[in-house]
């Protein structure tokens, strides 16, 4: 049996699991290919008929596989694999049957702005809908296709750049005007990532674009305030790195920019980032400072008490990015010191302080310890598709996790009924809820 609803598009029509619905790929805006390349998303057209949301959608255009650890626990199985395309504006969700004013986690997965989809191996909202909580993923342009810049794009539209970005907002709305449909409430919008998936959550609350959409926000291994992953790159500067990709096709103009296939702007990419990496000094394709998504940096703007006053949680892992080999003691660690450090501005602002994590689980199975996106299987209860040889400890601990994720998107306070009591993270007590199984 299959599910049907009406939403502000027309009629979708999903899958029926029995005691939850899955509707697999549903267009947010516009195929942004041809014409709609490098602009900023459009509409959907309204359906003909019911859609069927079935399949999951085509990937944003990247390269396939990925580096230990991430390939052999997250792009080991083809069956989760997906063809790439421009064509990649998509959107899944999961809903309990007979929900009705629903909470509402909103999921932009990581990947450095280069990676990544909405439907990967270890992503699922099933264990969110047994919670009470609709569970949506979101796709956006990537890479070149994402967020380059170029004077004759700012010409043409008076910015350029951050159309990944401006795809995760056009999400947003979409889900914020027609997610009652599937029983969830618009007003209690949970926006969470995990690396870029987090940066991207921190641009979403950092900019005037998103209005009143978000409720709460969740940051896992990639928000901070002071020290992070976040670069501060104006306009001028994007505009200045995509100076090289018109030279490298050999374009003349933006229409014959425009006019070149996906796979030969795409082949482009390893001649464009060597080109600027020197001058980058990193990764460059990224949100930039152009007055409207973002009217500062991302610290500045937290400075400025102009980040959106929400509920947070925010956290990181113990091998985390940016921790050096065999120095994960708590200061020696970036992300750690950076989101003990958001949530202390905060307060500092006169706002409640963050619920701060630090996820120390080893996985059991290798020596990689407590890595970048370890906590992904944990958080999404899917422990069951990984080949690691889980113990009865990592379930309960997903089950906590769960249980505080979703308390959080419900309440925003991640505390319950049996759950160890997790403080807010203040200047006076600075509390960190470490999330590990017990020893022994």
């Amino acid at each position: 049996m299959e599910n049907t609803v009406e939403t502000k598009y027309g009629k979708i029509e999903g899958i029926d699991h029995g005691w939850y619905s899955e509707y697999r790929g549903v267009p947010y805006a516009k195929p942004p290919v041809e014409d709609l390349r490098w602009r900023a998303p459009q509409p959907p057209e309204p359906f003909q008929g019911t859609f069927q949301a079935k399949e999951f959608p085509a990937k944003s255009c990247q390269r396939e596989g990925s580096a230990p650890p991430w390939d052999k626990d997250f792009y080991d199985d083809p069956n989760y694999e997906r063809k790439t395309s421009e064509d990649c504006l998509y959107l899944n969700i999961w809903a309990p049957k007979d929900a009705e004013g629903c909470p509402v986690a909103f999921w932009i997965h990581g990947g450095a702005f280069m990676g990544g989809s909405a439907s990967e191996k270890e992503f699922d909202g099933v264990e969110y809908c047994r919670r009470g909580v609709i569970f949506v993923s979101v796709q956006y342009r990537l890479g070149i296709f994402g967020f380059f810049a170029h004077p004759w794009l700012t010409e043409e539209a008076g910015t350029s750049g951050n159309y990944g970005a401006l795809d995760q907002i056009a999400a947003l709305k979409w889900v914020y005007e027609n997610i009652s449909a599937f029983g969830g409430d618009p007003e209690n919008i949970t926006v969470f990532g995990q690396s870029a998936g987090a940066m991207s959550t921190q641009t979403l609350i950092s900019s005037p674009l998103t209005g009143n959409m978000i409720k709460r926000a969740i940051l896992q291994s990639g928000g901070s305030y002071g020290v992070g992953l976040h670069r501060d790159l104006t306009l001028k500067e994007q505009e200045s790195f995509g100076m090289a990709l018109p030279e490298i096709l050999g374009a003349k103009s933006l229409e014959e920019l425009r006019a070149k296939s996906t796979e030969e702007v795409f082949a482009a990419t390893d001649k464009f980032m060597g080109a600027n990496m020197p001058v980058a000094k990193g990764l460059f394709l990224v949100p930039t400072i152009d007055g409207k998504l973002l009217t500062d940096g991302y610290y500045p703007t937290i400075d400025k008490g102009e980040i959106k006053d929400l509920p947070y949680m925010i956290g990181s892992t113990k091998e985390d990015i940016m921790v050096e080999p065999g120095k994960n003691s708590p200061e020696e660690r970036p992300l750690y010191r950076g989101s003990v450090a958001f949530s202390q501005k905060l307060e500092e602002l006169g706002r409640k302080p963050a619920y701060v994590y630090d996820f120390l689980r080893d996985l059991p199975g290798d020596e990689q310890g407590a890595w970048h996106s370890a906590e992904l299987w944990y958080m999404m209860g899917t422990l069951g598709r990984c080949w690691r040889p889980w113990t009865a400890g990592d379930y309960a601990l997903s089950a906590r996790m769960l249980d505080y994720w979703c308390n959080f998107m419900r309440t925003g306070d991640p505390n319950g009924e049996g759950l160890p009591k997790w403080e807010p993270c203040g200047k006076e007590k600075p509390f960190v809820m470490e999330l590990d199984i017990p020893s022994g």
